[in-house]
């Protein structure tokens, strides 16, 4: 396959666990690469089960104990809005997997505010929106991640930008609060697709039949109104991970054995 940052590549994993690790693999030698001379490296986590599959292979890798983890930063693209110990918080599950396991500072951890935080859903998400550009650049009020991880659903939505709603065409804000999601909890608070976009690298992980059909609607170039994953894309690489029981609409010269 040419080397072509435009290009959405496919690595292809035999089952879950061996995506996890692929995944984790690749994670930890960009991460070390980028903060060996000093950066910071900002990271965009995502939740679910294969989020978290991903974290816990980082934890448990040799090669975590390479990395100075006070360079890191992470950063969550969505979080149910629900109260600080509810298991179904993105934040938890993280912390649980990998953050609690690794010596980030507490300062490197920039959470979503929870529902019993005292802010309201609509204070939460503007407070999200001010901690990104506290390390905004000078184009952008938000840092470029250098990894932004997106699970995708069946439905093709990623972190909080469902189909056919008004929150995947907003191009004016970095953060929203959604009311009435499709999948629940109801209230959540997501980054939007121009903030996706600006990450050095989008890797979306996702594993099983039931997303194969998402998978393809994504890389034939759906409209991303109708299939969000379609309008995912990093600015040097855009990678979906993916194993073999999510591959079935998938070209077979579109996965990359080698990357």
């Amino acid at each position: 396959m040419a080397d072509d940052s435009s290009t959405k590549r496919v690595v292809v994993g035999a089952d879950p666990a061996d995506v996890a690790q692929r995944v984790a693999d690749r994670f930890l030698i960009r991460v070390r690469a980028r903060t060996r001379d000093g950066r910071l490296a900002h990271v965009a986590l995502t939740g679910g089960s294969m989020g978290s599959a991903v974290l816990r292979a980082v934890a448990e890798h040799p090669r975590a104990a390479r990395v100075d983890w006070s360079l890191v930063h992470f950063w969550w693209g969505d979080e149910r809005f629900v109260p600080a110990a509810d298991p179904d918080r993105n934040a938890g599950q993280a912390r649980a997997a990998l953050l609690d396991r690794i010596p980030v500072p507490a300062e490197n951890i920039h959470e979503v505010a929870a529902s019993d935080s005292g802010l309201d859903l609509d204070g939460a998400a503007d407070a999200y929106a001010r901690e990104l550009a506290r390390f905004g650049t000078e184009d952008q009020p938000w840092p470029s991640f250098a990894v932004c991880f997106l699970g995708v659903g069946p439905d093709g939505h990623i972190a909080s930008l469902f189909p056919d709603r008004g929150e995947i065409e907003v191009a004016d804000r970095p953060v929203l609060a959604v009311r009435d999601s499709p999948k629940p909890p109801p209230e959540r608070v997501t980054l939007t697709r121009p903030v996706i976009n600006a990450s050095k690298r989008v890797w979306l992980v996702l594993t099983g039949a039931e997303k194969a059909s998402a998978l393809g609607l994504a890389l034939a170039g759906a409209n991303y109104a109708n299939v969000p994953a379609a309008g995912a894309k990093g600015r040097k690489r855009t990678v979906f991970f993916v194993d073999e029981a999510a591959t079935t609409e998938v070209p077979s010269d579109l996965i990359d054995p080698s990357y």
